[in-house]
Protein backbone atom coordinates (compact mmCIF):
# COMPACT_ATOMS: atom_id res chain seq x y z
CA UNK A 1 0.00 0.00 0.00
CA UNK A 2 1.46 3.42 -0.70
CA UNK A 3 1.63 6.04 1.86
CA UNK A 4 1.03 9.57 0.56
CA UNK A 5 3.93 11.32 0.40
CA UNK A 6 6.47 8.78 -1.00
CA UNK A 7 7.91 8.66 -4.52
CA UNK A 8 8.34 5.35 -5.97
CA UNK A 9 10.99 4.69 -8.87
CA UNK A 10 13.53 7.76 -7.27
CA UNK A 11 16.76 5.21 -6.31
CA UNK A 12 19.92 6.68 -6.15
CA UNK A 13 22.88 7.59 -4.45
CA UNK A 14 23.35 9.96 -1.66
CA UNK A 15 25.89 12.53 -1.01
CA UNK A 16 27.42 10.96 2.13
CA UNK A 17 27.75 7.60 0.55
CA UNK A 18 29.35 9.33 -2.76
CA UNK A 19 31.83 10.97 -0.67
CA UNK A 20 32.80 7.78 1.38
CA UNK A 21 33.37 6.25 -2.20
CA UNK A 22 35.45 9.02 -3.22
CA UNK A 23 37.52 9.18 0.21
CA UNK A 24 37.93 5.37 -0.08
CA UNK A 25 39.01 5.56 -4.02
CA UNK A 26 41.55 8.02 -2.51
CA UNK A 27 42.94 6.26 0.01
CA UNK A 28 43.65 3.53 -1.97
CA UNK A 29 45.44 5.79 -4.61
CA UNK A 30 47.71 7.58 -1.38
CA UNK A 31 49.32 4.02 -0.63
CA UNK A 32 49.24 2.76 -4.48
CA UNK A 33 51.23 5.75 -6.05
CA UNK A 34 54.34 5.69 -3.86
CA UNK A 35 54.87 1.71 -4.38
CA UNK A 36 54.32 1.82 -8.04
CA UNK A 37 57.30 4.82 -8.28
CA UNK A 38 59.42 2.90 -5.47
CA UNK A 39 58.83 0.04 -8.12
CA UNK A 40 59.12 1.51 -11.18
CA UNK A 41 62.69 3.34 -9.86
CA UNK A 42 64.06 -0.14 -8.77
CA UNK A 43 63.63 -1.54 -12.27
CA UNK A 44 65.29 1.63 -13.73
CA UNK A 45 68.04 0.97 -11.75
CA UNK A 46 68.29 -2.47 -12.69
CA UNK A 47 68.16 -1.95 -16.27
CA UNK A 48 71.03 0.18 -15.37
CA UNK A 49 73.00 -1.79 -13.59
CA UNK A 50 72.77 -4.58 -16.35
CA UNK A 51 73.51 -2.06 -19.39
CA UNK A 52 77.08 -1.50 -17.11
CA UNK A 53 77.93 -5.31 -16.64
CA UNK A 54 77.14 -5.45 -20.30
CA UNK A 55 79.82 -2.30 -21.29
CA UNK A 56 81.68 -3.74 -18.81
CA UNK A 57 82.35 -6.73 -20.31
CA UNK A 58 82.76 -5.32 -24.04
CA UNK A 59 85.13 -3.40 -22.51
CA UNK A 60 87.11 -6.01 -21.22
CA UNK A 61 86.89 -7.78 -25.05
CA UNK A 62 88.24 -5.13 -26.31
CA UNK A 63 90.72 -4.37 -23.99
CA UNK A 64 91.64 -7.97 -24.23
CA UNK A 65 91.65 -8.24 -28.46
CA UNK A 66 93.71 -4.58 -29.18
CA UNK A 67 95.67 -5.98 -26.44
CA UNK A 68 95.23 -2.37 -24.37
CA UNK A 69 97.33 -1.91 -21.44
CA UNK A 70 96.63 -0.27 -17.79
CA UNK A 71 95.89 3.30 -18.27
CA UNK A 72 95.18 3.02 -21.95
CA UNK A 73 91.20 4.72 -22.81
CA UNK A 74 88.47 4.18 -25.04
CA UNK A 75 86.39 5.84 -27.91
CA UNK A 76 82.79 5.00 -26.16
CA UNK A 77 80.88 4.01 -27.41
CA UNK A 78 82.00 3.17 -30.83
CA UNK A 79 85.47 0.68 -29.72
CA UNK A 80 82.63 -1.13 -27.44
CA UNK A 81 79.65 -1.16 -30.21
CA UNK A 82 80.83 -4.47 -32.30
CA UNK A 83 80.66 -6.18 -28.80
CA UNK A 84 77.87 -5.30 -27.26
CA UNK A 85 73.93 -5.84 -28.28
CA UNK A 86 72.49 -2.88 -29.64
CA UNK A 87 68.99 -2.10 -28.90
CA UNK A 88 66.10 -1.06 -31.56
CA UNK A 89 68.21 2.10 -32.11
CA UNK A 90 71.04 0.17 -33.24
CA UNK A 91 73.45 2.11 -30.29
CA UNK A 92 74.17 1.08 -27.00
CA UNK A 93 71.53 0.90 -24.40
CA UNK A 94 70.97 3.98 -22.20
CA UNK A 95 70.38 4.38 -18.17
CA UNK A 96 66.43 4.15 -18.27
CA UNK A 97 66.74 7.23 -15.56
CA UNK A 98 68.63 9.40 -18.47
CA UNK A 99 71.95 8.67 -16.94
CA UNK A 100 74.90 8.46 -19.06
CA UNK A 101 77.56 6.27 -19.06
CA UNK A 102 81.41 7.04 -19.06
CA UNK A 103 84.03 4.45 -19.59
CA UNK A 104 87.12 4.76 -17.26
CA UNK A 105 90.62 3.86 -18.74
CA UNK A 106 91.67 0.30 -18.95
CA UNK A 107 92.41 -1.55 -15.47
CA UNK A 108 90.20 1.19 -13.39
CA UNK A 109 87.44 -0.59 -11.57
CA UNK A 110 84.67 -0.34 -12.65
CA UNK A 111 85.59 -0.21 -15.86
CA UNK A 112 82.69 1.81 -16.88
CA UNK A 113 80.05 3.99 -14.72
CA UNK A 114 76.80 5.92 -14.77
CA UNK A 115 76.42 9.40 -13.97
CA UNK A 116 73.56 8.77 -11.40
CA UNK A 117 75.53 6.87 -9.32
CA UNK A 118 74.43 6.57 -5.80
CA UNK A 119 73.33 9.96 -6.38
CA UNK A 120 69.78 8.34 -6.72
CA UNK A 121 67.93 5.60 -4.75
CA UNK A 122 68.34 2.48 -5.48
CA UNK A 123 72.17 3.68 -6.36
CA UNK A 124 72.98 2.81 -9.95
CA UNK A 125 76.41 1.09 -9.69
CA UNK A 126 77.66 -2.10 -9.26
Amino acid sequence: MKTPGTKVGLGGFTLVEIMIVVAIIGLLAAVAIPNFMKARASSQANACINNLRQIDTAAQQVAFEKNKHVGDTYNYPDDITPYIRLNSNQSVPPCPAGGTYVLNPVGVTPSVACNLGSNVTPAHSF
